[in-house]
C-alpha cells in the first residue's frame, strides 16, 4: 500500500480493527462449539482460527464462558428479530405470529441446532453450569425478546395478557409439539406436521388473548 504525502500509511475505510477481531473470535467460536461441543472447543484453538491472539481472545470475552454465550448469542440473534414490534409492519396479528413460529421451529429443526442441544445436554450432567449458560444466552433471551413484544401488543389493545412470560411459553411449546423432540431422538423433520402446529397455536393463540378482531383484520 503507497502511503500518503507525509509518509505516513493511509487508514482502510470500513469496520474498527477492534469490531472485526471480535466477529472473528466469534465466528470461530460458534463453528468449533457447534460442531465439536464445549468441552472439546479451547480457547487456543479459537484465537488460531481467528487469527488473533488467545490473549486477545481473554480481553474480548473473559474466558471460556464469556466466548460461549457471545457464540450462543449470535446463533440466537436472528430470531429475536422476528419479536421486534415493526418485523411485520403491514402484517396483522396472526400474520405476525404465524412467522414467529415458521421462524422458530425452523431454526430449533437445523440439524447443527439439534446436535447442539444433544451436546450441550451431555456435557451439563458434567458441568451444569454450561447449561445454564446455554440457556441464559439463548431460549431464555428469545422468551424475553417475545414477551417485550407481548407486552407491546398488549399496549396497542391487539391482545390482553397478564403475564406475558407464560404466554410466550405456551406459544412457543404448542408451535413445537412434539417435533421438537422427535428431532432430538433421530426422526426426520415433517414439515407439513409442524406447518399444522404452528397454524394450530396461533388459532389458539389468538382465542385466547386477541381483543376483537385483531387476528383477522
Amino acid at each position: 500500500m503507497a502511503s500518503d504525502e507525509t509518509g505516513s500509511m493511509p487508514v482502510r475505510a470500513g469496520r474498527p480493527a477492534s469490531e472485526t477481531k471480535r466477529k472473528a473470535i466469534v465466528d470461530a467460536a460458534v463453528a468449533s462449539f457447534f460442531d465439536r461441543g464445549y468441552a472439546a472447543t479451547s480457547i487456543e484453538q479459537v484465537a488460531a482460527v481467528a487469527g488473533v491472539s488467545k490473549v486477545t481472545v481473554y480481553n474480548q470475552f473473559g474466558d471460556k464462558r464469556g466466548l460461549f454465550t457471545a457464540a450462543v448469542e449470535q446463533k440466537c440473534e436472528r430470531i429475536r428479530g422476528y419479536f421486534t414490534v415493526p418485523s411485520v409492519p403491514n402484517g396483522t396479528l396472526r400474520e405476525r405470529l404465524t412467522e414467529i413460529g415458521k421462524a422458530m421451529v425452523t431454526f430449533l429443526s437445523r440439524p447443527e441446532m439439534v446436535q447442539f442441544e444433544r451436546r450441550i445436554a451431555a456435557e451439563t450432567e458434567l458441568a451444569p453450569a454450561v447449561g445454564a449458560t446455554f440457556l441464559a444466552a439463548g431460549p431464555h433471551r428469545m422468551k424475553e425478546a417475545f414477551a417485550a413484544l407481548l407486552t407491546s401488543l398488549t399496549q396497542a389493545g391487539d391482545i390482553s395478557v397478564d403475564d406475558p412470560e407464560l404466554a410466550a411459553e405456551q406459544f412457543a411449546a404448542m408451535c413445537k409439539g412434539m417435533g421438537d423432540l422427535e428431532r432430538r431422538f433421530g426422526m426426520a423433520r415433517d414439515e407439513q406436521r409442524d406447518t399444522e402446529r404452528i397454524d394450530g397455536a396461533v388459532d389458539v393463540f389468538c382465542r385466547a388473548y386477541a381483543i376483537g378482531d385483531s387476528c383477522s383484520k
